[in-house]
């Protein structure tokens, strides 16, 4: 079943039809609100409760646009609002945000630590970056979202999402720059 026509089936009163979004979405809303809040419970929270907005909102949903990309903004509002609400700080490890192990069986112990220091720094500039420029390289670079997606999502013209995209990849290298030289 396509995204719309499982709306419609919800709208007309089988809202168990609803379960096929969830199936469809549950990984990549995950790793969305993951990728903003820093940790697993808190992503999973935020994915069930987003579902559950969704559902509940899902007769004002368009459905002549995209059904993901008006979920992600659920997701990103509620995400947004839970950090302000805890004031999340802690920073995560990349593999918790790819959902595996990213050092190889054949690293070495200094290899894999090398990998998590790299990380690290990584995730320290990219939270010193303002939200917007963080966030639009979370939603093309983690998320691999197309740019049409992102302008959606962010309700900017594409060509907006390029040149955003443009110098916040140049501010996120000069943090960079500056943590390794520091």
């Amino acid at each position: 079943m396509t995204d719309r026509e499982v709306i419609e089936t919800c709208l007309n009163g089988d809202t168990n039809a609803f379960r096929f979004l969830v199936e469809r979405y549950q990984k990549r809303a995950y790793y969305a609100a993951l990728t903003f809040v820093h940790r697993s419970e808190d992503a999973m929270d935020i994915t069930q409760d987003a579902f559950y907005r969704a559902f509940r909102s899902l007769s004002s949903f368009d459905t002549s646009k995209n059904f993901y990309t008006w979920f992600y903004r659920i997701i990103h509002n509620l995400s947004l609002n839970f950090i302000q609400q805890r004031k999340v700080q802690a920073h995560s490890r990349l593999d918790d945000l790819t959902g595996g192990e990213l050092i190889a069986e054949d690293d070495s112990p200094l290899q894999a630590v090398l990998k998590d220091e790299r990380k690290a720094k990584i995730w320290k500039a990219l939270d010193e970056l303002p939200p917007k420029d963080k966030e639009i390289i979370l939603l093309r670079d983690f998320q691999d979202l197309a740019y049409r997606d992102i302008a959606d999502i962010l309700k900017i013209p594409e060509g907006s999402v390029m040149s955003r995209l443009y110098y916040a990849r140049k501010k996120l290298a000069l943090g960079l720059e500056a943590i390794y030289a520091g």
